[in-house]
């Protein structure tokens, strides 16, 4: 894992695009720190590096993605000089509890997406850890926090963190948002970044990971086709691929799911007033 170095003179360049500010689980603690002196630093959330920029009054700005398992309560980001591991501080902040709602869906019970067998759960536990070395992912740059827009336009709804029981069985919580658009739609580029893997996969069918610098990643899932490989450089807008019901999906729609030092969060969260479904 890299660690950010940023020289005090970079932060001068930096614009003040922030995400809302939400802390809960599954959310963003956007901490702004107007006392820190002007040296490399790094800042560390439960062990994993963060974002850094700077907010419109110069201040060094903290962007902490908060896991959806986060316990509520004390928080804190350590602050350390970069270059010799000196601890320089602790940015505290308090995790509100939030309840999610829960979800029930009917498949067919033969369906393999929802009783898998050994060969498709081995399938699944590779990409799994395929999946997760991109989050990981800590790409140094120094670059501001990206404007974001929807990568696809359709009925987007506010699913993320649903507790999910499919044929009455609990599963895993949704890690996204679900954007109902038509097959063969263009998918966008939600923000500038670079493209750092696909696949088609068991659950997720054919699915795009965007790094977007410094441990934000963006992951567009059940594309009908992709039309990037990795390494291709982005610019927002740039098309993706196009909107399909690959892996396991009911229909055709776009799963976004945003994930911030390794914490998934709600994709909404990212997105600015004007650019909400």
């Amino acid at each position: 894992m890299r660690s950010l170095l940023l020289p005090g003179a970079l932060f001068a360049t930096l614009a003040a695009a922030a995400p809302q500010d939400s802390r809960v689980p599954g959310g963003i603690a956007v901490l702004s720190f107007p006392g820190l002196p002007k040296t490399e630093v790094q800042a560390l959330y439960q062990g994993k590096p963060v974002f850094i920029d700077e907010d419109r009054s110069g201040a060094r700005r903290f962007i902490v993605g908060i896991p959806l398992a986060a316990t509520p309560g004390a928080a804190g980001v350590l602050v350390v000089n970069a270059r010799t591991g000196e601890s320089l501080d602790v940015v505290a902040f308090a995790i509100q509890d939030k309840k999610y709602p829960e979800q029930h869906i009917t498949l067919p019970a033969d369906s393999k997406h929802v009783s898998p067998g050994a060969e498709e759960l081995a399938r699944y536990g590779r990409e799994a850890a395929e999946q997760q070395a991109v989050y990981r992912i800590f790409s140094e740059g120094g670059k501001p926090w990206p404007d974001f827009i929807m990568p696809t336009p359709g009925e987007a709804n506010a699913s993320f963190g649903r507790k999910r029981f499919f044929n009455g069985e609990a599963r895993a919580p949704h890690l996204g948002m679900d954007i109902a658009a038509p097959e063969g739609q263009v998918i966008v580029a939600p923000a500038e970044g670079v493209v750092a893997q696909t696949g088609d996969y068991f659950f997720n069918g054919r699915t795009v990971m965007i790094d977007h610098g410094q441990g934000l990643v963006s992951m567009l899932c059940h594309m009908q086709e992709i039309r990037v490989k990795a390494g291709d450089k982005l610019k927002q807008g740039d098309i993706v691929g196009l909107v399909g019901k690959t892996g396991r999906a009911t229909g055709p729609h776009l799963h976004w799911t945003v994930s911030l030092n390794d914490a998934r969060i709600d994709p909404l969260l990212v997105l600015p007033a004007s650019a909400q479904p």
